[in-house]
């Protein structure tokens, strides 16, 4: 073994070795709250009584909000301390993650996942940053970036049936409690190793971008998500339509004329770049989203334990964890620009293979396992692949603001289809009830009896809430299908032809 390489190793093992365990808790913590929390909402819906919609919420909360803090937390670290903003974001999340655990009532736990995905969204900004900037050998970053991709990879990809687990052993309340003492853990080791840094020469917030975006982006989910009970039709629904588009107008116009914007709309002139966030897209069109609402499908239409649904669900993650080496590697021999939209169409192969398998006449996780595993293993060859192409297809000066397109494209995306996703769901179940039920004189019942199908909430013996649940899948499994498909097409057509220099770079 050289010397450098013992460097590295002492160093590894060393302050280093605590910083890296701080910043592998936290990404755990991440993965754990985006994944952990789907299979245990049926349980919500049935103990806090809510609505079908308030659990959508409950997710898209944590999502909106970090979409919201993702593009401010990069500037504010570097201008007023990485390991600052690091420890802030941590305190958020923590104290939040106990006003979650303790919540009431839906109201309450909504509004702590939208401050908990605050911190939580500051917390992957910051994590990054100080592995950046605290691991700084080749060797040495190497192996700390990849510790910290198989724990946040172990996070989202365990994190159903670790969440399944403490729901059955506890009760719901410490999926969102474990991660007090896990918080206060990650201090300890944060302010024992993580060295302070920040970048003189930050550029200041862009408030006005930062305030625009978020604003279309809440509206339009608002308008998807509440627009059927409120009616689309009504002025508050146009209302805040009217609203997203004029902010996601006034947002364009805004970042054309700054200075220094969050984002600079000339990189979409690189093709590597637009190929590969319409693969980033892609993916949060269909994957992501899906995992919120397959635990509903397991336990409501197969009735399966909360256990049972989060081992099931392990169909559909683990070759996310199992796939992005062999991604590599088809990327080198083959370029991003086939990988990436062979991966979606893998993602949509597998969601037609699913629905296919949900309605079959004797369904089981047996007959959703073919897609599950194709969609994740579509996954797993995108991913990797995307995230690499985004930042290495851009100047390294602005590698940093393509990986924060990159992040916003996903989550915008995954905040619309979980809407999406959760109204199409709903909307199959109310035709299929007004197709088996006849003639209904209570438009409002039907549908408040749709939500709780929706949600999971069916008696053993009732065949046609099962039966209408199952209907409402299948549309969602086939928009989720055909979108990514059209999400692969773009793809395509955004790579164009390689050059005569790329067609000799994979020759050699």
């Amino acid at each position: 073994m050289d010397a450098s390489v013992s460097r590295a190793g002492a160093a590894v093992s060393g302050n280093n070795l605590m910083a890296l365990a701080a910043v592998c808790l936290a990404a755990l913590m991440f993965g754990l709250e985006i994944s952990s929390v789907p299979v245990i909402l049926p349980t919500l819906q049935q103990i806090l009584h809510g609505h079908f919609r308030d659990l959508e919420w409950i997710e898209n909360g944590y999502t909106l909000a970090c979409t919201t803090v993702l593009m401010a937390a990069g500037t504010l670290a570097d201008r007023y301390g990485r390991r600052r903003m690091f420890v802030i974001s941590l305190l958020v999340f923590g104290v939040t993650s106990l006003t979650c655990g303790l919540a009431t009532n839906t109201a309450v736990l909504i509004a702590s996942r939208f401050l908990q995905g605050l911190g939580g969204g500051a917390m992957l900004i910051g994590l990054i940053a100080i592995l950046s900037h605290q691991f700084r050998e080749g060797r040495e970053r190497s192996i700390a970036f990849g510790v910290w991709g198989v724990v946040f990879g172990i996070g989202l990809g365990f994190g159903p049936i670790i969440g399944g687990a403490i729901a059955s052993l506890a009760n719901w309340r410490w999926v969102f409690l474990v991660h007090a003492p896990l918080t206060v853990l990650t201090l300890a080791l944060t302010v024992l190793s993580v060295r302070e840094s920040r970048d003189p020469h930050a550029e200041k917030l862009d408030v006005l971008g930062i305030v625009t975006l978020s604003v279309a982006v809440f509206c339009l989910t608002w308008f998807i998500i509440q627009g059927p009970v409120i009616g689309f039709g009504s002025a508050m629904a146009i209302g805040m339509l009217a609203t997203s588009v004029a902010c996601f107008a006034l947002f364009v116009l805004v970042e054309k004329r700054h200075g220094h914007p969050m984002f600079d709309f000339s990189v979409f002139g690189i093709r590597n770049f637009s190929g590969a966030i319409c693969g980033s897209i892609g993916m949060n069109f269909s994957f992501w989203p899906f995992v919120i609402y397959l635990p509903i499908y397991f336990q409501g239409a197969l009735g399966y334990g909360v256990i049972a649904a989060g081992i099931a669900l392990l169909s559909y993650t683990l070759p996310t964890l199992v796939v992005p080496p062999l991604a590599e590697r088809l990327a080198l021999r083959y370029r991003p620009r086939v990988v990436i939209p062979a991966g979606l169409f893998v993602i949509g192969l597998g969601f037609l293979l699913m629905q296919y398998g949900c309605r079959m006449e004797h369904a089981s996780w047996l007959s959703m396992l073919p897609g599950c595993l194709f969609a994740g293993i579509g996954l797993g060859l995108t991913n990797t692949p995307v995230t690499n192409t985004t930042t290495g297809s851009v100047p390294a000066a602005r590698a940093g603001m393509a990986s924060g397109i990159d992040m916003s494209a996903r989550l915008i995306t995954l905040a619309i289809n979980i809407a999406m996703m959760g109204f199409i769901l709903l909307e199959g179940i109310v035709v299929h009830l007004k197709r088996a039920l006849g003639a209904v004189e209570d438009e409002q019942q039907l549908r408040a009896y749709a939500e709780r199908i929706a949600a999971g909430n069916i008696a053993h013996a009732d065949v046609a809430a099962r039966e209408a649940l199952v209907n409402g899948f299948g549309l969602v499994m086939l928009y989720g299908g055909i979108g990514v498909w059209v999400c692969a097409a773009i793809s395509v057509m955004a790579f164009g032809r390689p050059t005569k220099a790329t067609r000799t770079a994979c020759a050699d």
